[in-house]
């Protein structure tokens, strides 16, 4: 468990208030356009967006579908929004960082495709501990599992192997390069990183955003 992992689950224990069971809550909104959103290393104009469109609050979440500590943060997030009906959006960046999280991040984006995104990532988190081992990822279980979450598995397997999916893996890696970003969750909030890491401090720092945008 790493640093982060830590982090959190002192902050889950302390505040009483976060569940690690993402899925007693209802599931965000299925992921928009982003036909408003810059062109950047942070945002990209094909990101994933959940949430109002037109939100004056943006959170850009870079996540890894192994990370055990985004797999923590997901409840926590959707909760942050919740606060804020329709001036929080979220935008999600991938991270692969562990192995077998570029296969993870293509079965997503099959699942995108058939329109079946967030159901499909919250299954992927949900049974995140049966195929992502560190050491020893088991995909064939994780594409199981975005199966029984009714993605087409003949089809995403065709569409995860194509070219544009790829194109999309890279220029991932390549902005967060750019970024220099080597762990995960990571979060900015309107462009601000958050520095001192924790669910506390992320609900602050929207908080303050929301603010100043009202």
């Amino acid at each position: 468990m790493n640093r982060r992992l830590l982090l959190i689950a002192a902050a889950i224990v302390a505040l009483g208030a976060f569940a690690l069971a993402a899925f007693l809550y209802p599931r965000l909104n299925s992921p928009q356009p982003v036909a408003t959103i810059e062109n950047s290393n942070l945002v990209r104009f094909d990101s994933i967006v959940i949430g109002e469109q037109n939100a004056p609050v943006t959170i850009v979440e870079w996540f890894d579908p192994s990370c055990e500590a985004c797999r923590a943060f997901y409840p926590i997030v959707k909760q942050i929004m919740d606060r804020y009906p329709g001036k929080v959006r979220l935008v999600l960046r991938y991270a692969p960082l562990h192995e077998g999280s570029d296969e993870a991040v293509r079965i997503l984006e099959a699942a995108r495709k058939q329109n079946l995104f967030i159901p499909v990532l919250e299954t992927l988190l949900m049974t995140q501990p049966t195929w992502a081992a560190h050491g020893a990822p088991d995909l064939d279980r994780a594409w199981q599992a975005a199966g029984s979450a009714g993605l087409d598995s003949e089809k995403g397997r065709m569409d995860a192997a194509g070219g544009d999916i790829s194109a999309r893996l890279e220029q991932e890696k390549s902005d967060l390069e750019a970024l220099g970003i080597s762990q995960t969750p990571t979060f900015y909030v309107n462009g601000q990183e958050l520095i001192d890491f924790g669910p506390q401090q992320l609900a602050d720092l929207v908080a303050e955003a929301v603010s100043k945008s009202n």
